[in-house]
């Protein structure tokens, strides 16, 4: 009877652990890039500690499962704006990109003020916890329509974004 009990405990432990999906563009683990130095992945033309990468882009990319066409994600064009700049600021930048059809520039100034926006304290041992911030929310959605391509929708989410009044 031992013998048969353990055989069920296995197979129920198996069923216990929900099966966690891979995303099929995952980079295996220890993969450097075609031609790139083994010892620090970077890749030719890269000077690491100089701000430059390649590949470069300047049209907005890797944004959702649907307009990721490469493991490595292009370097966007730096909006003109000051590193230390606010959220407002970077939002304002991106709308004057975006209006000027630099969509690589509007999705970098995007991603700037998110991080500005995500910057939070937060309880020890709760760093994993999602922010609940309706900035980060807003500049989510705007970067999900230029993911999905629809300038339109990305201006006007922008458009909305702004008129709030974001820090």
């Amino acid at each position: 009877m031992r013998f048969r009990l353990v055989p069920l405990f296995g197979l129920a432990a198996s069923l216990a652990v929900p099966a966690v999906a891979q995303p099929t563009s995952a980079v295996p683990p220890g993969w450097v890039p075609p031609g790139a130095d083994p010892a620090t992945g970077a890749r030719p033309g890269n000077d690491i500690g100089t701000g430059m990468s390649l590949p470069m882009s300047d049209k907005a990319g890797n944004i959702t499962p649907q307009d990721t066409t490469s493991l490595i994600a292009g370097r966007l064009p730096e909006p003109p704006v000051d590193d230390n700049a606010a959220i407002h600021d970077y939002l304002l930048a991106a709308r004057n990109a975006l209006a000027e059809g630099r969509s690589g520039e509007a999705q970098e100034a995007l991603e700037r003020a998110e991080t500005r926006a995500l910057d939070r304290s937060v309880p020890l041992f709760q760093t994993s916890t999602p922010s609940h911030d309706p900035v980060v929310d807003r500049i989510r959605l705007v970067l999900q329509a230029l993911g999905n391509g629809d300038r339109l929708e990305a201006m006007r989410l922008l458009e909305q974004a702004i008129a709030a009044g974001e820090p």
